[in-house]
């Protein structure tokens, strides 16, 4: 799944966008043959906090109501749901996105880290020294 309209942005630049009100979501949509019901999801967008998601939206609403239906019986059931989705902006994931750009950013530095308040470092002559684990009983 890709993620769309983030091109040229640094994690820390998403990181404020998403501070101002940002968000990623994904637009469900379904594909429904009279026996068989396929329920998806489109790829992942990055809204700024001035967009609107209709511009983003409107192919999986039409992709809904005109091939949506049709599947019994869950091809009415899981239009309505993906309808709803789109009606509230689309479905957010940008709490999962987030943890996932956070963990395989190239600008964090990994090189120390805290437990409990307690700094620790990844760095340093490992050879001479046996490591020392900060884990809280």
């Amino acid at each position: 799944m890709q993620i769309k309209n983030i091109e040229g942005l640094k994690v820390s630049q998403i990181r404020d966008i998403v501070g101002q009100g940002g968000k990623f979501v994904i637009f469900p949509y379904t594909i429904s043959f009279v026996l068989m019901t396929l329920k998806r999801s489109s790829d992942i967008y990055f809204i700024r906090p001035d967009e609107n998601t209709f511009k983003y939206s409107y192919g999986y609403v039409l992709l809904n109501f005109f091939i949506g239906w049709w599947g019994f019986p869950w091809g009415p059931i899981y239009t309505i749901g993906s309808l709803y989705h789109h009606i509230c902006g689309g479905k957010d994931l940008t709490f999962e996105v987030m943890n996932h750009l956070g963990q395989h950013d190239p600008e964090a530095n990994t090189s120390t880290y805290n437990i409990d308040g307690i700094e620790s470092s990844n760095e340093g002559n490992r050879a001479a020294e046996t490591p020392t684990y900060n884990i809280p009983v």
